[in-house]
């Protein structure tokens, strides 16, 4: 028996059994004895976290992948969650331990994902998988390029990121059009933010709605002071400020609304 992958799920199955090991292997295991596996599939990487000290659980849509796992994993049956990851309550599923994500994400959802793990950070103090390289150099990427974004700038004020390997379309079925990157997210030891996080989102989305525009053009909907506007900060574009300037910035935004 095997799963058809299916497009509407943006199944494409991993088959090279080292690249699923060398996956499972970059997992810390610091600070949690649980991890969950977003999509198993048919557990080509599911068997080498299996085979690690830490607890697994993986979660899954696909009622015929969950099927495979039962019959063929039989010690994983009863922590198999077939729900949408997107939709279920983190705190009912795990209480408030702490606990690891892993996977080769599903290309369509994969940012999805990385919300969601931001939304559950104090639970989640580490995230390690495979998205699209295109997505994943954008998440991992530093101030300065065009690539740097919403992604690179809500994840980084959070966790260390770092790229990991690329992985080639080859070792797939059905092989995918791109490119793959796996990276990693280690939670920063200082995750809660000097800042209300809400309006820290809301400076970084705005900035870069119109990242070509400087941030004074940007901000303009947020009717700032224009003693505010003066700031120096505020004649750079998105791209060239870093975490620690965005934060810097909401702070300067809060305290201009007071």
């Amino acid at each position: 028996m095997t799963v058809r992958a299916k497009k509407h799920l943006g199944q494409h199955f991993l088959k090279d059994e080292n690249i699923a090991k060398k996956i499972a292997n970059t997992l810390t295991e610091k600070g949690y004895d649980t991890v969950l596996e977003i999509g198993p599939g048919m557990g080509v990487l599911t068997k080498y976290l299996l085979k690690k000290e830490f607890t697994t659980h993986v979660i899954e849509i696909d009622t015929e992948s969950v099927e495979y796992l039962k019959a063929h994993y039989l010690n994983l049956t009863d922590r198999i969650i077939s729900k949408n990851f997107l939709k279920i309550n983190i705190s009912d599923e795990f209480q408030d331990k702490p606990f690891a994500i892993i996977g080769n994400f599903p290309y369509n959802i994969s940012s999805q994902i990385l919300f969601k793990t931001l939304e559950n950070k104090h639970q989640i103090p580490e995230l390690s998988g495979m998205f699209q390289k295109e997505v994943a150099q954008r998440i991992a990427e530093k101030p300065g390029s065009k690539v740097y974004g919403i992604l690179s700038v809500l994840t980084q004020a959070f966790y260390d990121v770092e790229y990991l390997f690329t992985v080639p379309p080859n070792v797939f079925n059905p092989p995918p059009k791109v490119d793959s990157g796996v990276i990693r997210l280690i939670r920063k030891e200082n995750y809660i933010l000097p800042v209300d996080e809400q309006l820290f989102y809301k400076v970084v989305k705005t900035a870069f709605n119109q990242r070509r525009k400087t941030i004074r053009n940007s901000l303009k909907t947020l009717n700032l002071s224009d003693k505010l506007r003066e700031d120096t900060i505020f004649a750079q574009r998105p791209e060239q400020l870093s975490v620690q300037e965005f934060i810097s910035l909401t702070q300067k935004i809060a305290t201009d609304a007071v």
